[in-house]
This record gives C-alpha cells, sequence and structure tokens, in this order.
C-alpha cells in the first residue's frame, strides 16, 4: 500500500513542477493582457480572472471525470497533447520570438475596459487549463488504482490527483508565477521542456487509449506493467535533465504583475 501512494505523489510532484514550469509563460500572458489597464486596477483584473477561471476549471474537472476512460476521448487527448507540445518545440526552434507573441497579444487588448478584460484573462486561463487538465488526467490515468470510491468514471484516488494538479496550476500563476520565470531565465530551456514532457505525456494517454478494452492493441495491464513505468519515469527525467542544462534564449519577466 505504501508503495501505491509514494507513487501516487510521485505524479503529483511531477504535475505540480510541469504546472509551475507552465504558469510561468501562462502568467506572462495574463499579465500582457492587462498591461494597458491604470495600475490600481492591472492585479485585480488578474485575480478576478482567476476566480472565474477557479470555477470554469472546477466544471471542467467534473465533467472531465465522467469520461476520461472512454477511449474516443482519451484517443484526442493523447493526439492534442502531442501536437500542443511539438508545435511548441518547432516553434520554439524555427518558429516567432516569445517577444513578438506577447507584443500581439498587448496590441489585441489595448483599449479594453476592466471587465472585457477581466472576461479575456479568464477565458485566457481556460485554454491553459484544458492542456495542464489533460495532461494531468494522463498521468492519472497511468496510475494504478487505489482503495477510494470511484468518482464518475475515474478511480477516486486519481481525481484527487487531477484535482490537486488543477489547483497547483492557478496557486502558482497567481503567487509563484515570477518565482518560475527568474528560474526560466536562469535555466531557459526548461519552458520547451515542459512542453517536451507534455508531448511524452501524450504518448503516454496514447499507450493507455492502444490498451483499453475496446482497442485491445496493447495488452490492457501494459500501462500499468512495472517495464511500461519504468521507461516512461527514465524518459521523463532524462527530459528533464537535459532540459536543465541545455541552452536558450531567455523569457522576460518585466511584465509580470
Amino acid at each position: 500500500m505504501e508503495s501505491l501512494w509514494l507513487e501516487y505523489a510521485w505524479a503529483l510532484l511531477i504535475l505540480i513542477g510541469l504546472e509551475g514550469l507552465l504558469s510561468a509563460d501562462n502568467a506572462l500572458v495574463l499579465a500582457v493582457i492587462a498591461k494597458h489597464l491604470p495600475e490600481d486596477q492591472k492585479k485585480r483584473a488578474i485575480t478576478y480572472g482567476i476566480i472565474m477561471a477557479f470555477a470554469f476549471r472546477f466544471a471542467a474537472l467534473f465533467a472531465i471525470s465522467f469520461i476520461a476512460n472512454v477511449w474516443q476521448i482519451q484517443a484526442i487527448g493523447a493526439a492534442y497533447l502531442l501536437y500542443l507540445g511539438l508545435k511548441h518545440i518547432i516553434q520554439a526552434r524555427f518558429g516567432k520570438e516569445n517577444e513578438n507573441i506577447q507584443k500581439e497579444v498587448e496590441e489585441e487588448s489595448a483599449g479594453k475596459g476592466f471587465w472585457p478584460t477581466v472576461g479575456k484573462i479568464a477565458l485566457a486561463d481556460l485554454a491553459f487549463a484544458i492542456d495542464s487538465i489533460l495532461a494531468a488526467v494522463a498521468l492519472a490515468l497511468g496510475l494504478p488504482d487505489s482503495p477510494l470510491e470511484d468518482f464518475g468514471g475515474m478511480d477516486g484516488g486519481q481525481f484527487i490527483v487531477v484535482l490537486l494538479g488543477g489547483i497547483a496550476g492557478l496557486v502558482l500563476i497567481k503567487f509563484a508565477a515570477t518565482w518560475f520565470v527568474q528560474l526560466l531565465n536562469k535555466r531557459p530551456a526548461l519552458e520547451t521542456t515542459a512542453y517536451a514532457i507534455v508531448a511524452w505525456v501524450g504518448v503516454k494517454l496514447a499507450v493507455i487509449t492502444l490498451a483499453h478494452e475496446d482497442i485491445g492493441i496493447l495488452d490492457h495491464d501494459f500501462p500499468h506493467s512495472t517495464a511500461w513505468t519504468l521507461v516512461f519515469y527514465g524518459i521523463l527525467v532524462g527530459i528533464a535533465l537535459i532540459g536543465w542544462f541545455a541552452p536558450s534564449k531567455k523569457l522576460t519577466e518585466k511584465n509580470i504583475v
């Protein structure tokens, strides 16, 4: 039983770390959206937007718990995570600079009032939430069943991991984003590394899909086997180490509110 909870704790720790790295980039975008507002309104707009997004995330979490084990949803989620991760990696190598993207967001937001800006912040965070919730679900579904009762279509323990990961994402965007931006300035390749991990988590969800009882391409127990677990976490740690030591272009923290 202890090894079961250790695996759950390890998955949650990975998820919180991933949420932290992604929250730095997300917080930059939210700060840029609110940049045109008067100084006394900026923090309030971001706070209100995050409160609205908190309600959106809970609604999304409870909805996804009932459909998480539908193989079609798993397949779509796996494809989306792979697309998201690979797209960012390719853009980091060949696409627009982060500063140009921020400039476009700032120009689009300019001239909007307080509440329209709050709404845009909430919608932007909801878009970020879709990415992080899918990644959390992919990690959670690979965990062994817990002794807790099911919630909707998910094991109770797996749902708690997804729930705590979603809460961590909002907390990190609000309170710890500046620290993560500083970390990314010291270890700038971690931003691309985070999206590489997202893509790898997409592979994990694809394996779960292929092992679904209605598909049967892989053995049903393979996603929970010791061999696959060691391979998955071994490669994940390898990606993290490469990102930690690899050089890259830096983010700017001047827009963090």
